[in-house]
């Protein structure tokens, strides 16, 4: 997802900056009378109108990625919690839940290497729920026999919060793809090229405003590249903190 964030937002920033470039061609390539106030006010009107709606459409997208990140860290701050919660519930059963509980242990410390990424990113089995076996920890704790009322109260509540356990997981797992419509970003790339023809067109030549739009470039591609990564907050630069499964892990067992 990094290479993607990046290549994405290289593009957008060759985009960009190819707007301005395109604008300052075609500012020695018209004729004299098309580069007149009157043009250079109307041309300002449909720019700010355009400018508008680019700041309208980016508030979204990043109102969208950080709503985004949000929900993801909540749903897995509440699924160390849950873990947590389930391993006092199979300690308060006794000794014949030592095996459910070391299955438990042994599927938590799996669970940091969603947000702990290699080099090469996490990649969507990561995320898959089969592949943390939740179905035999259900099944462990299934297999307990209960000899008394406490101990089947106290089995109920276990393989109800490993069910409950199971459907955050799968629901990390469906939401693990982008949220970001990719429709947006490409009439947004559009809109800001077009200003920054705008710009281009009525600007100098000079080193000045060169380095000016090659700033005004970055910026727009380091927006979209922070947009891209809040939208994936399990891999990449900015992902999830794995503090809390980690101090559920520490937990476990005592």
């Amino acid at each position: 997802m990094i290479v993607n964030a990046l290549s994405i937002s290289g593009i957008v920033f060759a985009s960009v900056l190819g707007g301005a470039l395109l604008g300052m061609f075609l500012r020695s390539a018209l004729p004299k009378h098309h580069l007149s106030e009157d043009s250079k006010s109307v041309l300002s009107l449909v720019m700010g109108l355009i400018g508008t709606m680019s700041a309208l459409v980016l508030g979204l997208l990043i109102a969208t990625a950080q709503n985004s990140f949000g929900t993801r860290n909540a749903e897995f701050t509440q699924l160390s919690a849950n873990i947590i919660l389930l391993d006092r519930v199979l300690a308060r059963y006794g000794s014949e839940a030592n095996n459910a509980r070391a299955l438990l242990r042994r599927a938590t410390a799996r669970e940091p290497q969603l947000v702990s990424p290699s080099d090469n990113g996490l990649t969507q089995t990561a995320l898959d729920p089969r592949a943390n076996r939740a179905e035999a920890l259900y099944d462990a704790i299934q297999d307990v026999s209960p000899k008394n009322d406490v101990q089947r109260s106290l089995q109920t509540q276990a393989l109800t919060m490993t069910i409950d356990l199971g459907q955050t997981r799968w629901l990390l797992f469906e939401q693990s793809g982008t949220s970001i419509p990719g429709a947006f970003l490409v009439v947004l790339v559009f809109w800001l090229s077009v200003i920054f023809a705008g710009f281009g067109l009525f600007a100098p030549r000079n080193t000045t405003v060169m380095i000016a739009f090659i700033v005004g470039s970055l910026s727009v591609a380091g927006a979209i590249f922070l947009i891209l990564e809040l939208d994936q907050p399990f891999q990449g630069f900015i992902h999830l903190s794995d503090a809390p499964l980690r101090k559920a892990l520490a937990i476990l067992g005592e």
